[in-house]
């Protein structure tokens, strides 16, 4: 089912989605909905909106500067490196004193 609106002259179109989730992640996510005072269609909207305005939002090669794209690459991190707990060590190695 498709619904038309036509606000102020902008098209809105809604479309129902089927989503398979678990069901504890389903009850979680309407309580959290429920406590924003929205809905878990508009939850789950917002939250595929700014996901993908992240990935558009990412840089290409084109657009870094010339020395950050001399730097791409020159750092080889293993494969299971973790930027978070990297960071979390060196702040505490620099403040645990």
């Amino acid at each position: 089912m498709s619904i038309h609106l036509d606000v102020n002259n902008y098209n809105i179109m809604n479309t129902k989605l089927t989503l398979t989730i678990d069901e504890s992640v389903i009850k979680q996510a309407k309580a959290y909905a429920e406590k924003q005072g929205r809905s878990l269609s508009a939850v789950v909207e917002n939250y595929l909106k700014a996901v993908t305005k992240r990935e558009e939002a990412k840089p290409t090669n084109d657009e870094l500067s010339p020395i950050l794209r001399r730097l791409t690459g020159s750092v080889k991190l293993p494969d299971d490196f973790d930027y978070k707990t990297a960071m979390s060590n060196a702040i505490n190695g620099k403040y645990a004193k």
